[in-house]
């Protein structure tokens, strides 16, 4: 069996007091969002992107650590509501953990990226609602 590489930076840190972006000690940048009850999954998935964005602007090619919150957007037993949970395991995972070092959510907590962190963010995010085509064969 295959072991995974060590990561390049194992992170050894609090989530910040506040949302923002700071420079940590071993130049790594820490990044907070919540996203609030009011948001929608596309105007979340936008802020995610745009402080990575900036993040990578500010610093480049320095580690990356995100935190995220999300206040609101539960269903009537108290769990996760259905587009946050995708928003979560689907989306970030494909679209956002890419660009990152480690991160910690909501439903995973902290998690390292065991692949190199990518620096080559595209210019923007495009979210479609569209069902995917399927091929038949």
């Amino acid at each position: 069996m295959d072991r995974l590489p060590e990561p390049p930076v194992v992170p050894a840190y609090s989530k910040p007091d506040h949302p923002g972006m700071w420079m940590n000690f071993d130049n790594s940048v820490s990044i907070y969002l919540v996203v609030s009850a009011a948001d929608s999954f596309d105007s979340a998935a936008q802020a995610a992107f745009s402080i990575i964005q900036e993040a990578e602007d500010r610093y480049p090619g320095w580690p990356r650590i995100m935190y995220l919150d999300i206040e609101g957007h539960r269903n009537a037993r108290g769990d996760c509501e259905d587009t946050f949970v995708e928003f979560q395991q689907e989306f970030w995972f494909s679209a956002i953990a890419p660009f990152l070092t480690a991160f910690e959510l909501p439903l995973t907590g902290g998690l390292i990226n065991y692949r190199p962190q990518r620096n080559d963010l595209p210019d923007g995010l495009y979210i479609s609602h569209e069902p995917m085509a399927t091929v038949s064969t």
